[in-house]
């Protein structure tokens, strides 16, 4: 009988052990790209990630069939920032000064920051361009994000990114100020600013919904050895186009000179 019970009680805690090591593997697995832990089934990796696979509003989108439309004007007031650089594994992130903003009807965003992601995660009439830069804001009083998209072609260089290609982080490690390096994001965007408009989501995990986008109608350009380089670093870490669901997506009517 005690041998029973012995027998019963190590089983126990083998099946305990080996419950606790699956929960711990399960908690170890970080969203990403992959297989195991890419867009597919980045909504079973958590409860918090539940948008990524049940939201009605997600990002990224197909461009197509937008509706032209006359929308208020999206007023950039971008500064230099001191160059604030990581490779978080995931993407090549630049961390902005506070300072820089974009306002849309009356309502100011602070630009935190931008990253890039190659190929596009936006597409045009299902064509995926090389590259994509995303400048993510914030609303200091209400929290609401707001995303301007610029999609990359390959053709010039660039040189706006100049201090940024010069000192991306070949592994992912810690951010990294870079000393007597500054960045500014308005040399990095088309002079025209037209922009598709629509209501999304973060294209990352967790996937919250009420991001206002705006992806800019002219991609900016550059160098296939720019390109090469950041896919060097970083690759594939696009989301694929999800469904419209019938929210309004519209594209600005140049104004009539």
């Amino acid at each position: 009988m005690k041998r029973l019970l012995l027998v019963t009680a190590v089983t126990a805690t083998a099946i305990f052990l080996n419950s606790c090591s699956s929960n711990m593997e399960r908690k170890e697995i970080r969203w990403g790209y992959n297989a195991e832990n890419g867009p597919a089934v980045w909504g079973r990796l958590g409860p918090e990630y539940v948008l990524c696979s049940e939201g009605r509003r997600q990002s990224p989108i197909d461009l197509a069939d937008a509706s032209p439309k006359r929308s208020p004007s999206v007023i950039f007031d971008y500064r230099s920032s001191p160059l604030t650089v990581v490779n978080n594994g995931r993407t090549v992130q630049v961390s902005y000064e506070e300072g820089s903003s974009i306002e849309v009807e009356g309502a100011r965003y602070g630009l935190l920051q931008f990253h890039f992601h190659s190929p596009s995660e936006h597409t045009l009439l299902g064509e995926t361009l090389d590259m994509e830069m995303h400048l993510v804001h914030r609303n200091a009083s209400s929290g609401e994000l707001a995303v301007v998209g610029a999609l990359v072609r390959r053709g010039s260089e660039n040189a706006a990114f100049a201090p940024v290609w010069e000192n991306m982080p070949a592994a992912a490690g810690e951010p990294r100020r870079v000393n007597g390096v500054s960045v500014n994001a308005e040399d990095m965007l088309p002079s025209e600013r037209l922009f598709y408009r629509y209501d999304g989501s973060l294209t990352t995990p967790p996937c919250s919904e009420g991001v206002k986008w705006f992806v800019l109608t002219t991609p900016i350009e550059m160098s296939a050895a720019q390109i090469e380089m950041f896919r060097s670093v970083i690759n594939g870490n696009n989301r694929p186009v999800q469904p419209l669901n019938g929210r309004e997506l519209c594209v600005d009517v140049p104004e009539e000179k």
